[in-house]
């Protein structure tokens, strides 16, 4: 029987394979073709690099793009954290490659959808719906988009899940299992066990678009009528397993948000600061994929909020306990801090803690929010906090290895690091420290943004003791 050609590999050695050869292309190829031209030419040896580099780039966007699921979402996350692995002068074309793995991949037919979506409905697509477009108006890692309108006039956006995305997306969490073993090297402390149950859960619930709508509504619910953020409202009733009914948002992706004027794209960036980490306050609850391709701003300035398939429900004692050592690394007080980290569960063996030497690691890594004055994030200042955290120096890998990584911190640091990149590629400006503040110690708000969002919640949440 011949193999659908749109079928997504699901088979965890080939996954592992193809994902391996899209993300670690021969060296022997790349340094030796390099070694050569720059020997017989060394004018050409940077023009011989660059085309390189786009071969590379090319290449990992073909075979991720074909793999879907969690390899997919790699390259998504690829496309825009900026990271001090690659010279700043190449890490652009990687960008500009695998950007287009943000809101494109290869559409299913509309037989393979109609064949989802009844499965789903079990009755025809036309008694639902006024009309359904068959072509995918926008794509995901695990599911497209269609747009519909319903009985009634009301337009809708219809996202599908693609048929084979549960064994795929299965496939890739037990080969993350490798690397997340892999890092016991620097991290001893490191409980893969623990820490691959997390991703598992978090991965896995994507596939869940039930659970996805019910997130989604808390926080349309939530942020219904705000000011600056919303979300679209869900259509229960169509909602199911693999399909996700939601109004449809008009608005300027990402990339049009880059082009607009600098003040612009720091009301964004505010904005887009303010929902991912003020919404733990707001609503108990984030949406931990803070990639671009998941909002869009609309003409009347809201920025509309759309995928809620990875979210974390907020435990407030995890909160309360994560404000405590907010406090303390503002203060720079390193025993406290020591402290507070270790009641937050990332200390392995707290006797062999520096605290002088974490405290110092925290500030550096955390200083475009930790002083109150403002700052411009740019992706060279992104490049140098990332390559904080790569520092492998003696001291820092001894520390390393008298620490974990606690299960519930994963999804946070995953929303930290992405959110800093986006701010990075915004180019955006802001005290982003006073921001923060407004939301751990409930201090007056400090910009027009800050205000607007004060009023809105004033009468909604109780106040926190």
């Amino acid at each position: 029987m011949a193999r659908d050609p749109q079928a997504i590999p699901t088979g965890k050695a080939r996954r592992a394979t193809k994902t391996t050869a899209a993300l670690a292309p021969s060296t022997v190829r790349f340094f030796g073709t390099l070694a050569t031209n720059v020997a017989r030419s060394p004018e050409s040896a940077q023009q011989i690099l660059e085309r390189r580099h786009e071969e590379i780039a090319d290449h990992a966007l073909e075979v991720l793009g074909t793999l879907r699921g969690g390899a997919m979402k790699l390259g998504q996350l690829a496309s825009f954290v900026d990271v001090d692995i690659l010279p700043p002068e190449y890490r652009a074309i990687y960008q500009r490659k695998l950007a287009e793995l943000r809101d494109a991949a290869p559409p299913m037919s509309w037989k393979k959808v109609r064949r989802v979506l009844e499965a789903e409905w079990e009755e025809p697509v036309e008694s639902l719906f006024e009309a359904f477009e068959p072509e995918a108006a926008a794509a995901a890692s695990i599911g497209q988009v269609h747009r519909a309108v319903l009985p009634g006039g009301r337009r809708v956006a219809v996202k599908v899940q693609y048929p084979e995305v549960a064994d795929a997306l299965a496939s890739d969490v037990e080969v993350a299992a490798i690397g997340v073993h892999l890092a016991r090297a620097l991290a001893p402390g490191l409980d893969p066990r623990a820490v691959m149950h997390e991703l598992r859960e978090r991965i896995l619930e994507e596939l869940d678009y039930e659970l996805e709508a019910q997130h989604q509504r808390a926080f349309a619910r939530a942020y219904r009528d705000h000011p600056f953020a919303f979300v679209p409202a869900v259509h229960t009733a169509l909602c199911r397993r693999r399909v996700l009914v939601s109004d449809w948002v008009e608005g300027r992706r990402f990339e049009e948000i880059l082009a607009l004027p600098q003040a612009e794209r720091d009301r964004v960036g505010e904005i887009i600061d303010r929902f991912f980490f003020g919404s733990m306050y707001r609503c108990s609850r984030f949406n931990t994929d803070p990639h671009p391709g998941n909002y869009l701003l609309a003409e009347d300035g809201r920025m509309a909020f759309l995928d809620f398939g990875s979210t974390k429900v907020v435990d407030p004692a995890w909160l309360a306990a994560g404000d405590r050592t907010m406090a303390a690394l503002i203060d720079g007080d390193a025993a406290r801090f020591r402290d507070e980290v270790g009641h937050l569960g990332y200390l392995h063996r707290p006797d062999h803690i520096d605290a002088d030497l974490l405290l110092a690691q925290a500030q550096a890594t955390g200083e475009w929010f930790l002083h109150d004055e403002v700052r411009t994030i740019d992706s060279d200042y992104v490049g140098r906090v990332s390559a904080r955290l790569l520092d492998l120096s003696p001291q820092i890998v001894r520390q390393a290895r008298a620490m974990k990584v606690p299960p519930e911190e994963v999804w946070f640091r995953r929303l930290q690091v992405g959110v800093f990149a986006v701010l990075g590629h915004l180019r955006a400006t802001a005290n982003w420290h006073r921001i923060m503040r407004q939301y751990i110690f409930e201090e007056e708000p400090s910009t027009e943004l800050g205000r607007l969002d004060w009023a809105f919640w004033a009468d909604r949440l109780p106040s926190r003791p």
